[in-house]
């Protein structure tokens, strides 16, 4: 069984009885067999749709003035940290760093 929070509350067999007596007794409601609840799917997807182009995680210590500027500009700061260094790449070549 898994763990409860403190308060919650749990009806007896016979409070469980009764609460599905009512369910029953409504008309606007269906219980669904256990074959159509495996066939059921989610409507929705939650989170954000998946790209068709990822960005790779990575870890980058960047000084604090660098953050601070691109956060003050709000949501999006980060995808605006990539775009300056994709610019800065279109027009500098890295140096080899061997």
């Amino acid at each position: 069984m898994p763990k409860l929070k403190a308060g919650t509350i749990i009806p007896t067999a016979a409070e469980d009885a009764q609460i599905q007596k009512g369910i029953d007794a409504d008309p606007d409601t269906y219980v669904m067999t256990d074959e159509e609840w495996a066939k059921a799917k989610p409507v929705a997807r939650i989170g954000r749709p998946k790209a068709d182009v990822t960005k790779e995680r990575i870890t980058i210590r960047l000084s604090p003035e660098v953050v601070d500027g691109f956060r003050s500009t709000g949501s999006g700061w980060q995808t605006r940290i990539d775009a300056a260094l994709k610019d800065w790449l279109r027009n500098h070549k890295p140096a080899d760093a061997r």
